[in-house]
């Protein structure tokens, strides 16, 4: 038999529907707004006439800019950082989460609460700028990874979502011989893929779009991260402008108006650029999210 539905149902529905959608535009149209004023014709974009739909489609602005010094050291830095500190936190922090969920670890909630209070109190830019210096950190890659090996609030994450697995599990192969390194990686971790999607997913965006350790740490310009790239050509968007339009008549090549690079089509297509991978990245790890953040967090 249907289910009859009542009209306050339906119209909650249609509310609900309704705002959900008008939320996901509001998320998607400034994405949608610099993308099609990156592509439309730069005269008509830098006068603020491109708001709906691009005109005047073109894409030099994205062969210009790739072209741009350092863009390209930059992006492997930036593909570097957050491959490898991905890695390195994920290991870092899920082996820590395991070893603080032992019962039989050494003053376990002693050193639970060392970590739980470093998310309070934070020492300032100084310190932390004197502390890297000492550590030989300054104009150094691994700056990127090393510091964000164990991350407290993921270790409170993977401690919470391992405990939520059968502990039979675990000492069946305690049984059969096997320590802690073997139970960790041959059965932890394989059943915690959907913790360690969620916490790869939120490493990996804050990786790629850090930009203050470059700021403060790095003076050689090889190890500048894309992000902070970004940021240098935003606040020199309209002497980059003026650049390529010099070039481009210094060279007598027949350019389009339309074509012709402006401050405002410079800051639409570098942020294109950088926002693109992670664009593409989180919609697609995404579905881990629910299950790894709630899995866990019911105890009984």
């Amino acid at each position: 038999m249907r289910k009859q539905i009542s009209i306050g149902e339906v119209t909650f529905n249609i509310v609900n529907y309704a705002a959900l959608t008008l939320f996901t535009l509001l998320c998607v149209f400034p994405f949608y707004y610099i993308f099609i004023n990156s592509i439309s014709d730069n005269e008509l974009a830098s006068l603020g006439k491109i708001v709906y739909r691009p005109v005047g489609i073109h894409f030099q602005n994205y062969i210009k800019v790739l072209q741009l010094r350092g863009i390209g050291q930059s992006a492997f830095i930036s593909l570097a950082r957050t491959v490898l500190g991905t890695l390195f936190t994920l290991i870092g922090s899920s082996f820590l989460g395991y070893t603080l969920g032992k019962r039989e670890m050494w003053r376990r909630k002693l050193w639970y609460r060392f970590v739980i209070i470093t998310m309070y109190f934070n020492a300032g830019i100084i310190p932390w700028f004197i502390n890297m210096k000492n550590l030989g950190l300054v104009n150094n890659f691994w700056a990127y990874v090393l510091p964000g090996i164990v991350v407290p609030f993921y270790v409170i994450l993977f401690k919470t979502f391992i405990e939520s697995i059968s502990p039979a599990m675990e000492e069946s192969a305690q049984i059969d011989g096997a320590g802690y390194l073997v139970r960790f990686f041959r059965i932890i971790l394989p059943l915690s893929m959907p913790i360690i999607a969620t916490i790869a997913v939120f490493t990996a965006v804050g990786q790629w779009n850090a930009f203050l350790d470059t700021l403060f740490l790095m003076r050689n310009s090889r190890l500048f991260t894309l992000q902070f790239q970004l940021y240098q050509y935003l606040r020199k968007a309209y002497a980059i402008a003026a650049t390529m339009r010099s070039m481009d008549a210094s060279s007598q090549m027949l350019i389009d108006p339309s074509e012709l690079l402006t401050p405002i089509s410079i800051r639409m297509t570098i942020t294109m650029v950088v926002v693109s991978p992670i664009l593409i990245v989180y919609p697609i790890m995404q579905r881990f999210f629910v299950k790894g953040i709630m899995i866990g967090a019911i105890k009984g």
